[in-house]
């Protein structure tokens, strides 16, 4: 179906006319207003946040930590101060017309940001310390200390989260508290970018959310909340939500920077700038372009891509109005399992490389397999760039309007329409053995193997061999558009006390058209460029053209050439009620989510005697080709819905302590991943397989120090589940219970400090409906604790720091036979600052080069013998440097 739905043309002459419209005289101002921020020490803080309650009137503060307002109308006023890291204040300010105001502030820490406003999947825009949702903050700061290699590595840093993140750039596995990671991608938990989903359904076949999300300068920060109204505040997001939050150009000022890898080829250069753009204006606009080969070994230029970002806002006085564009063209080579050398036994396994690969710092991507030749979605001829590996393609626009109304209600409505397109093109390890046996099973008796390409072709080969199935999907069209209106109101209700009221609706589409076109071929087992074999059988002929010797995967009964074209309309009227007396906070919230599903589905078609590429021979390959069955699509046609729920209570035993409870059931809409398999002929899906049901509970505590605060969560959760796994082309039909504790804190004191977190899970699978044997087994790769831990020392100008991200041992399958080892990996980073402006910036991940696995396609190994699994591991050790100029 064509995106066109979306209406990205009408969407750009609306903004537009909003824009013209925006261009309103204010009211004059006069009078003065200013003062200094600085910490308990005396020291000034710049890029304080100042604002006047009931106008539009915002500042930050110079390098001397000085604020002004150099006309403010004559009254009595209210002043907040924020800063990341410090407690929020306010302060009386008295104007008059012919003097100045000097209002100062003292900020004592609060190295946990619990005053910092939560805006994402909240039901009252509260602090952390008043709402009753476990939320974590991540500040641009501390995402630079992590040195990420991609986005999902940051996520390593929040508890409860389980981030998988060893695919490359994208296509991580993300887990919240104890929830499964049964196939792939983030079923249940959302990525957003300021409020609004990247992808409505974070586990898309080879289209997970995060491949469509990049981290640079215009973040500000990332707020993650874990359960809670996350199953009321959005949709199909009952585990949380993990928001980028972006610059708005409040804090005037840019940073221009160019990172290079030390050990590795790859070369980043990104820019910020934002600030006032006239009276009553700001902007903000930010971007990246980086190339080179990556952290491992690929022989080509396998990241070749960048991302700009921008937004202007128009102030008012009674509210704002902010546009955006972002616009993302990137190419990032996708990890996918490789072979891995074990022994020892499956409760103590062993895990290594070999002669020819190394599994930490090696990659079956190669310089002599840069073309996947066959058909694209209509059957006819295609070449594919194996280096485009994920590749996708972003162009969006969005508005964000809040206004206050007439009797004290106020307007906030966010939109954006994305065009989302690409491709995720990757070789996959299908088997790794001997020469001997893959040559019979493709050729017959007596059939051997030789070199296709590289430095040895047409010599015979006789070594390891990795069977490869070459995972080409086109993403045609993935595009969607979101609309979150919202009214609110509050109303005072006694002494200090207020109820909110919140009254929403939620409307989506999301398009999900695709095509699998999937080849096979043998290569060596190489990490240095392996080169492609051929099958020679016993009477001297070649049973394969380049390494490919099937179009399609015969040696998975050639399952998986496919084309679907498929959209989801989502409905969502939602309401949430809060009570708010200053001590103790209560809050109830509702949501409807309907849904319908239509489009199309067409699977393989297998033919014999199919001339691929039209030279008008039939080669051996073209004996049997797979095709899509496009002449016999089948219809999809269902609709859904669900009712979520959330009750929670927040009470403040003082200004550093509070309790809180949260009730909360969810719904995730399934998608693309029933199709092949559970859509009936007739386009319906049964209504238990339509809906994943998700039940939990919170209890925790939130504290805080001069110097140190806490937060600890006991949660508990059951969890129903319908999915499917490309890899293992099986079905899943579940319900999971798990429960456990999270605990993050912080402590500073002078120049050292240090941060961390802890995730204690007990998770089982409760029931089976097609595997009963693995009731009361632990779900596969749910380590029994994660943990995240960044000790730093901070001098005026200079930091040296540690990022240690580590997990305890877990399942590598849902049978709990082979163990995947617990691991700890140690990031090193620095920074020091040249002058006032530039600074000098090192960072080394995987200090000791630790190795450690994430996932693996086997699920029990031989005990005592050397065996070969397949399975993603952490990019060994790589180092890069910095430099970055602000102003």
């Amino acid at each position: 179906m064509s995106s066109s739905s979306f209406c990205p043309r009408q969407a750009c002459r609306l903004v537009s006319i909003v824009l013209l419209a925006a261009c309103l005289p204010l009211t004059a101002w006069a009078g003065e207003l200013g003062g200094t921020v600085t910490d308990l020490g005396g020291s000034p803080l710049p890029g304080a946040t100042v604002l006047v309650q009931g106008t539009s009137l915002f500042a930050v503060t110079e390098a001397d930590g000085k604020y002004a307002f150099a006309s403010v109308d004559a009254g009595d006023y209210v002043v907040d101060v924020t800063m990341n890291g410090f407690r929020s204040d306010s302060k009386p300010a008295q104007v008059s017309a012919d003097g100045a105001a000097m209002v100062d502030f003292t900020l004592e820490l609060d190295v946990l940001n619990f005053d910092t406003v939560v805006v994402t999947a909240n039901v009252n825009q509260a602090s952390k310390l008043e709402s009753s949702i476990s939320v974590s903050t991540v500040d641009a700061e501390t995402i630079q200390e992590s040195a990420p290699r991609s986005t999902a590595e940051i996520f390593r840093n929040v508890p409860g989260i389980r981030s998988e993140s060893t695919g490359g750039e994208g296509n991580a596995n993300i887990a919240v508290r104890g929830l499964p990671v049964a196939a792939g991608g983030a079923k249940f938990l959302q990525l957003q970018e300021d409020g609004l989903p990247v992808m409505e359904f974070g586990d898309i076949a080879f289209g997970n959310a995060d491949i469509f999300l990049r981290h640079d300068l215009s973040i500000e920060r990332i707020e993650a909340v874990r359960g809670g109204s996350a199953s009321t505040l959005a949709s199909n997001s009952p585990g949380g939500v993990i928001n980028f939050v972006s610059r708005t150009g409040t804090t005037p000022g840019g940073r221009v920077g160019i990172t290079s890898g030390l050990d590795y080829d790859s070369t980043r250069f990104e820019f910020a700038y934002g600030g006032s753009a006239g009276e009553n204006w700001s902007y903000h606009v930010a971007g990246f372009y980086r190339s080179g080969e990556g952290v491992r070994e690929a022989g080509y230029t396998a990241e070749d891509g960048g991302q700009l970002k921008a937004n202007i806002t128009r102030y008012f006085e009674n509210g704002y109005a902010r546009f955006y564009v972002k616009v993302l063209d990137d190419r990032a080579i996708g990890y996918l399992p490789m072979p891995v050398r074990v022994t020892g036994t499956n409760s103590s396994p062993s895990l290594g490389g070999f002669s020819t690969f190394d599994p930490g710092t090696d990659t079956p991507h190669s310089v002599y397999f840069l073309r996947d030749v066959g058909l694209d979605g209509n059957n006819n001829y295609r070449v594919t760039d194996i280096t485009d590996g994920m590749r996708p393609k972003t162009t969006a626009i969005g508005a964000e309007f809040s206004f206050d109304l007439k009797g004290g209600w106020t307007l906030t409505d966010r939109f954006r329409v994305a065009d989302n397109s690409g491709r995720f093109v990757s070789p996959f390890p299908a088997e790794v053995t001997d020469a001997a046996s893959v040559a019979a099973s493709i050729g017959g008796a007596g059939s051997s193997l030789i070199y296709a390409n590289g430095v040895s072709a047409g010599a015979g080969y006789g070594g390891t061999v990795i069977r490869t199935h070459v995972f080409n999907t086109e993403i045609n069209d993935f595009g969607n558009v979101a609309n979150d209106l919202q009214l609110t109101k509050s109303f005072d209700v006694g002494d200090d006390a207020q109820v909110h009221l919140k009254l929403g609706y939620y409307k989506s589409r999301q398009t999900i058209n695709m095509d699998w076109v999937w080849n096979s071929y043998l290569m060596e087992l190489q990490g240095d460029n392996a080169a492609l074999l051929d099958v020679v059988a016993a009477d001297g002929s070649l049973r394969s053209v380049n390494g490919l010797y099937a179009y399609g995967v015969p040696f998975w009964g050639n399952c998986c050439q496919r084309s679907y074209d498929t959209e989801y309309d989502i409905d969502a009227p939602y309401v949430s009620l809060a009570y708010d007396s200053g001590k103790l906070s209560l809050d109830a919230s509702v949501r409807f989510d309907s849904g319908d599903a239509f489009g199309t589905y067409a699977g393989t078609l297998q033919v014999s005697d199919f001339d691929v590429d039209g030279d008008g021979v039939i080669s051996a390959v073209e004996e049997s080709v797979s095709l899509i069955d496009n002449g016999r699509a089948a219809p999809v046609n269902y609709d859904w819905s669900y009712t979520s729920y959330s009750v929670g209570a927040n009470y403040l035993f003082n200004d550093d302590f509070a309790g809180f409870a949260r009730l909360s059931s969810g719904g995730r809409a399934n998608a693309d991943r029933l199709l092949f398999g559970l859509v009936g002929p007739d386009g319906s899906v049964r209504e238990e397989d339509a809906v994943d049901e998700v039940d939990q509970f919170e209890l925790g505590i939130k504290w805080r120090s001069d110097n140190m605060s806490l937060f600890v969560t006991l949660f508990q959760a059951e969890t129903e589940e319908q999915n499917f796994e490309a890899t293992s082309q099986r079905f899943l039909d579940r319900v999971y219970e798990a429960q456990g504790i999270e605990i993050e804190a912080a402590y500073q004191r002078g120049a050292f400090n240090i941060r961390g977190g802890v995730t204690f899970t007990d998770a089982e699978i409760a029931s089976d409906e097609i595997s009963p044997a693995n009731v009361g087994n632990t779900p596969r790769r749910q380590a029994d604790m994660v943990f995240q831990l960044t000790p730093e020392f901070r001098h005026s100008k200079f930091g040296l720091g540690l990022n240690i991200v580590g997990t305890t041992d877990s399942y590598a399958q849902d049978n709990n036979q082979l163990k995947m080892p617990g691991f700890e990996q140690v990031n090193l980073f620095a920074d020091v600052a040249l002058t006032g402006s530039l600074t000098l910036l090192a960072n080394v991940n995987n200090l000791f080069d630790e190795f450690g696995i994430t996932e693996s396609e086997e699920g029990a190994i031989i005990d005592n013998q050397v065996n070969i699994i397949r399975a993603r591991s952490i990019p060994g050790r790589s180092a890069g440097v910095s430099l970055r100029y602000q102003f």
